[in-house]
């Protein structure tokens, strides 16, 4: 008996189907499928959000923001930023690309690390963490622009 392509086709979909039954679980994926394609909108207006300023922004909450400047004035109008800001300057230590700022506030732990590119060009790396897991990009993200701020006398 020889069956041709289409013959076999027709039978296994037939086959396939007839198999099918639905449950809770196709039910919850068709259902999560249609709420998580109404994210991507959402998604994509956050980015055109961080592109228009300049500012990176990683699932962990930790922003970044290069500037066509020198280390050591990144590095003060950091500090300028932080105390704008009300957030206490705790220390200042040398790192092997650059330097690290701590400080902290009533219930945020901040770093700021400044990683010198080149002599004319710092990576500013801001981090905000509120207790052991949990990350505040939004401060980290202000601490940034405050000290882009700084840097342009505005």
């Amino acid at each position: 008996m020889t069956r041709t392509w289409q013959s076999a086709s027709a039978g296994a979909i037939e086959e396939i189907a007839g198999n099918f039954a639905p449950t809770a679980g196709s039910a919850f994926l068709v259902c999560a499928s249609a709420l998580l394609s109404a994210c991507q909108p959402l998604a994509v207006a956050a980015l055109g959000v961080g592109a228009s300023t300049g500012i990176t922004q990683s699932l962990n909450g930790v922003a970044y923001r290069t500037f066509t400047v020198p280390e050591p004035r990144v590095r003060l109008a950091s500090i300028a930023a932080l105390k704008r800001m009300g957030i206490t300057h705790d220390s200042t230590a040398r790192i092997e690309q650059g330097e690290l700022l701590r400080a902290h506030s009533a219930n945020r732990q901040i770093e700021i690390e400044l990683e010198s590119i080149t002599e004319n060009t710092t990576r500013m790396r801001a981090t905000a963490k509120n207790g052991a897991l949990r990350y505040d990009s939004a401060t980290a993200t202000e601490i940034i622009l405050q000290t882009e701020k700084s840097l342009t006398g505005a």
